[in-house]
This record gives structure tokens, C-alpha cells and sequence, in this order.
């Protein structure tokens, strides 16, 4: 079996990668804009008929995007986002219509949550970010193609290899620098929102569950942790993992994001329905994996 990951060098892309390569007689194939993949390609510009020759000679029988942007100006998520989605698309449709293709999108595409009620895939998507826009963009895109494809809308991701423009890296590489002096101040932004946080590795689980699949799944699933976790609970633990003696100091007030968008949980159950899924990390794993590989060069 040929699978083409999109993105394979990226966060959610090298898990997704690792997981699949290890199908019995799966042939793992990266695609991106980065010079360790073995397929250039760009999915915010590169033309269909571009993107189909890439196909053409990849010759998948599932392709997974794990392309995406989650910060930058409004352009840059609409060409990453919602633009690429739509292109790969296009040149599946040309090139491989068969293949099948599972999609990562976003819980952002659902916008504000009701405090107690995990969102289930039927809920109206009411993005209140250009990022949950674009992603909602990328979706409708894949589930209007007509081809045999599935969304999975994933949660907050947590694990190693965590990026720097999210909170659970960035703190953990400013916990690193600050080790156990305890007087180092550690000064973070409002924490009062819950998420649903999801282990990496979990949604490298829910991507072989959704590829392997023998049977056509619905258009949309939810993949994440299945519970709303106070975001200062996440950053209390991960100071805990690295053995912090020192202060987080939070400002009052909030981000204009949290402020949006206080709550937010997935429900979760059909995903264990249509793929057997079900999260087995707990947010103190996807902590304490994380913190162990910023111990870790990078390659």
C-alpha cells in the first residue's frame, strides 16, 4: 500500500508518518516544501496540474494532508488552508480518484462550545478565527469533492515535537531555559479557557484507523481527548514534568482568542464507532513526552 503524506515533515505530518510506516507493507511517501521530502510540492501554490503530475508519479492508494497553517496573516491561512485543500482535490480527481484521502482539519472549525456539552460532528461550524475559517474552508472543499475522503477534525494536539508557536512548546522550551532556579518568573498570557487536548500520537492512531478503514466513513470525524481541560491545568503540569521551582506568572485579562472562545470539548464517540478509536494517552503522557524530547537535539 502507497501512501503519500502531505506535510510528513511537519508536527502532525512526522508522527503520521512514523505510525503509518509501521502497516505491514505500507510504503510511506512524504510530500511538502521541504528539501527531506521525497515529493516537492506546495500545496498554497502550486497549480492542480501541478499537483496531479505529483500524483501521477507518487501513485498513492491513500494520501493524507497534514498540510496546514496555524498562524500568519489571513492570506497565508486562506492559501495554506482552504486554497490547498481545494487544489489537491482538483488533481485527485484527475490523476488518482480512487485514492483515498483523510484530511486533518481543526475542533477551531466549530468555533465557541457551550460549557458541559462536547460538540458532536453534526453541530453548526462557527468559526470566530480566520484560522477556524480557513480550516472550515478546507473541509467543506474535501467533503464536497466527491471523492472517498474523510475529515478528521482534531483537538489540540500534545506531544513531542511540539511547534514553538503553540503554548505547550513554547512553554516547554521556556521551562528548559529557566530549569530550577526558583526565582525565574515564567510569564504566560490568560489561562482560564478549557480545551480538549489530544496526545499526538493519539491522532497518528486515528490517521492509520482512518486509512486502513475497510468500509466508506462519514464525511467528519472528531478526534481529540473527549474532555474540556482548564489550559492552566496543561501549564501547571508541564511545569510539574519539569521539575519548576519557579513562578508562572499570568496575565489578567486574556487573549482575544481565549476570549472567543472560553470552551471548547469534542465528542468523540463516533470516531470509536466508524474507526474503533479512542484515545489511550492521558494529557500527563503527551506532558511528560513532550518534556523529555526537548531534551532531545533536533534532527
Amino acid at each position: 500500500m502507497r501512501i503519500l503524506v502531505l506535510g510528513g515533515t511537519g508536527y502532525l505530518g512526522r508522527h503520521v508518518a512514523e505510525r503509518l510506516r509501521d502497516l505491514p507493507g505500507a510504503q510511506v511517501l512524504a510530500a511538502g516544501r521541504s528539501a527531506r521530502a521525497e515529493y516537492r510540492l506546495d500545496l498554497a501554490a502550486d497549480r492542480p496540474e501541478s499537483i496531479a503530475k505529483t500524483l501521477a508519479a507518487a501513485a498513492p492508494d491513500a494520501v493524507v494532508n497534514c498540510a496546514g497553517a496555524t498562524g500568519g496573516d489571513a492570506v497565508t491561512l486562506a492559501e495554506v488552508n482552504a486554497r490547498g485543500p481545494a487544489a489537491l482535490c482538483a488533481a485527485l480527481r484527475e490523476t488518482a480518484p480512487t485514492a483515498r484521502l483523510v484530511h486533518l482539519g481543526s475542533a477551531a472549525e466549530y468555533g465557541p462550545g457551550t460549557p458541559g456539552v462536547p460538540v458532536t460532528e453534526s453541530a453548526p461550524a462557527c468559526p470566530v478565527t480566520p484560522y477556524g475559517a480557513t480550516k472550515l474552508a478546507g473541509t467543506v472543499a474535501v467533503t464536497s469533492a466527491a471523492l472517498e475522503a474523510v475529515v478528521l477534525r482534531v483537538g489540540n494536539p500534545v506531544g513531542p515535537g511540539a511547534p514553538a508557536a503553540s503554548l505547550p512548546g513554547r512553554l516547554a522550551a521556556l521551562l528548559r531555559s529557566a530549569g530550577r532556579d526558583a526565582e525565574a518568573v515564567v510569564r504566560l498570557g490568560d489561562l482560564s479557557a478549557h480545551r480538549d487536548f489530544v496526545d499526538v500520537r493519539d491522532v497518528a492512531r486515528a490517521v492509520e484507523s482512518a486509512v486502513t478503514a475497510a468500509a466508506p466513513l462519514p464525511p467528519v470525524l472528531n478526534v481529540g481527548g473527549g474532555t474540556a481541560v482548564p489550559v492552566r491545568e496543561l501549564a501547571h503540569g508541564l511545569a510539574r514534568r519539569a521539575g519548576f521551582r519557579g513562578t508562572l506568572a499570568e496575565s489578567p485579562g486574556g487573549s482575544a482568542r481565549s476570549a472567543q472562545v472560553s470552551w471548547q470539548c469534542s465528542d468523540i464517540d463516533a470516531a470509536a464507532r466508524a474507526l474503533g478509536w479512542r484515545p489511550v494517552h492521558t494529557l500527563d503522557d503527551a506532558l511528560g513526552a513532550l518534556w523529555a524530547a526537548t531534551a532531545e537535539p533536533v534532527p
